[in-house]
């Protein structure tokens, strides 16, 4: 018996979406006609969930019968400058009941910004017996007790990766989760627990590192010392990623490590391509790892209160870095060497070690100028600094137009150019100008309504956008509405828009992702107006000062196909 040509199409279409993978591909397929809708549901692999409240846990599995990885975000990103207060929600307990049922096959779990409780983790391996890879990435709630459940059930775990999580236990109350893996050869292919801070059997570590044959990215916490990590790069010579703990000596009964052992086992890692970690670091230590620094893609000081004397001569060996990471402590000087050394650069990420806006800063426009200058092929960069010039924002535009992402942050409310006093639109200006492949934009510093003008004129391609201190009318937003249409997320602190601002994105809120407003000059009846007008939008407020009544301290909006949330705390009103 013939099968009907309809369904002879379908078998042929859903097995060429087969081998459509990335989601923006498979999003525009699903919208062709409802054959398409239904052959990409049921071909699609891999659910990306960019807010945990846009969709309802059960719609997204009633469409999508086939999961086999799941990513989901929760909270806003300025979550992360601790501007969302604690309890806001993200709780992730209802996508993990919903979850298991749906998804018996289901193997990779990534969340990020959400509340994970023990009890939570423990229904992975009871749901989920194919179970392979979870990742927490700025998430909170949960303790060895839940790592201990992970370690122990999931039988095929390849990845356990743990990164930037907040992690709070008692040390009478941690759990040994470490020995919990299985005794027998491991599937692990990547372990990284750096930010879980409490200490850990370091025994049953090295014994699970010596049966895991397959692990190639390995990053520790600070209870590991030099000592003990060249046992571990012993027992894992293929190690193509490493986090090295505190990079600090504990001298046993033989004393302290010399340097040049430590550097003999790094010089016996030649996999090594990326290295991260130096959470206490020794700064003696260093000349160990130069015996593959040559080797390095990928640099990770983010830790390291490194001073331009200490970092630079490990700079210096570092020819083929593609990504950078380091503290301001390395200086306009360690910067200088960076553009000297790095001419394939590709990420730079230049973090405070005092991020207070009255802090001195040991970066500045000098530092920006060398690096645009030396490393061309430059395409993304974070940058903190206290004092800035438009001439060192134009020559970054002009020297790097491949540029995506350009994220200036400086720290100071309202600084302007530190030699002409003039304000920052020039700069920011250029950036949209030139680089005409950006993609993310975060400003700072004394802007005015030309600024955003520019921006709305010349960055068309713009997803992501914040704005911190800056703007001196509603004009300011008006111009980013109109001009940014392929805008998803607009973040905005400590400016001076209101009601009239928001407004005058009515048309364009339906398109966002989200919206987040804080401490500018809102009240209730414009976040009101807007709930009002868009009742497909979920609008929520929060203010700090109850004796306040009109006044809006936060504001989250986004587009939701659940309606409002159910599980607001006291301090959210929706609209």
């Amino acid at each position: 018996r013939w099968a009907p040509p309809d369904q002879v199409l379908e078998n042929v279409l859903e097995s060429v979406l087969e081998f459509l993978t990335a989601a923006r591909d498979r999003n525009a397929a699903s919208l062709v006609c409802r054959s398409w809708y239904r052959a990409e549901a049921q071909t699609r692999r891999e659910l990306f969930i960019g807010n945990c409240y846009a969709v309802s846990p059960r719609r997204a599995v009633e469409r999508f019968g086939g999961v086999r990885a799941v990513v989901l975000k929760g909270k806003p990103r300025f979550a992360d400058f601790s501007l969302v207060p604690h309890g806001w929600g993200a709780n992730v307990s209802p996508w993990v009941a919903a979850l298991g049922p749906a998804y018996p096959r289901l193997e990779r779990i990534c969340l990020k910004r959400m509340t994970v409780s023990d009890d939570e983790l423990a229904l992975i391996p009871k749901s989920f017996p194919l179970f392979k890879e979870l990742s927490l990435v700025c998430c909170d709630g949960f303790t060895t007790r839940g790592l201990a459940v992970i370690a122990e059930g999931c039988r095929h775990l390849r990845v356990l990766d743990l990164t930037e999580d907040y992690f709070h236990e008692e040390e009478s109350e941690v759990v040994d989760w470490i020995s919990k893996f299985p005794e027998c050869s491991t599937s692990l292919e990547s372990l990284v627990f750096d930010c879980v801070s409490v200490p850990f059997n370091f025994e049953a570590l090295e014994a699970l590192v010596a049966r895991s044959p397959a692990l190639r990215r390995l990053r520790v916490n600070d209870h590991v010392s030099i000592e003990q990590l060249r046992r571990l790069m012993a027992r894992a010579p293929h190690l193509t990623h490493l986090g090295t703990g505190s990079f600090r000596s504990e001298p046993g009964p033989g004393g302290a490590l010399s340097v040049s052992e430590l550097a003999t086992s790094f010089a016996a890692s030649r996999s090594l391509v990326c290295l991260s970690g130096f959470l206490d670091a020794n700064a003696a230590y260093l000349p160990a790892i130069y015996q593959v620094c040559a080797n390095l893609t990928s640099l990770n000081f983010s830790f390291a209160g490194l001073t331009d004397e200490e970092f630079i001569p490990v700079i210096r060996h570092c020819v083929n870095l593609r990504t950078l990471w380091v503290l301001d402590t390395v200086g306009d000087e360690g910067l200088r060497a960076v553009a000297e050394t790095c001419s394939n650069l590709r990420e730079l990420r230049v973090f405070p070690l005092d991020a207070t806006e009255d802090s001195e800063g040991s970066v500045s426009d000098i530092g920006l100028q060398a690096i645009s200058e030396g490393c061309r092929k430059l395409e993304s960069i974070l940058y903190f600094c206290q004092r800035m010039t438009n001439a060192a924002v134009i020559a970054m535009s002009e020297n790097c137009p491949d540029l995506l992402v350009f994220r200036l942050c400086i720290m100071g409310r309202h600084r302007p150019d530190r030699i002409t006093g003039a304000p920052m639109d020039e700069g920011f200006g250029a950036i949209v100008m030139n680089c005409k492949r950006l993609t993310r934009l975060s400003v700072s510093g004394l802007l005015t309504d030309k600024a955003f003008a520019y921006i709305g004129g010349h960055g068309k391609l713009i997803k992501t956008l914040s704005v911190a201190f800056a703007g001196n009318s509603d004009m300011s937003l008006q111009h980013v509405f109109e001009g940014c249409t392929r805008l998803q997320k607009l973040e905005v602190r400590d400016s001076p828009f209101g009601d009239k601002g928001l407004l005058s994105g009515l048309n364009y809120f339906y398109n966002m992702r989200f919206f987040w407003m804080n401490s500018c000059r809102l009240t209730v009846k414009g976040c009101g107006d807007v709930a009002q007008q868009m009742p497909n939008l979920v609008v929520e407020v929060m203010k700090e000062n109850e004796g306040e009544m009109d006044t809006v301290d936060k504001l989250y909006l986004y587009r939701s196909l659940a309606g409002p949330r159910e599980d607001a705390p006291s301090f959210v009103n929706i609209l």
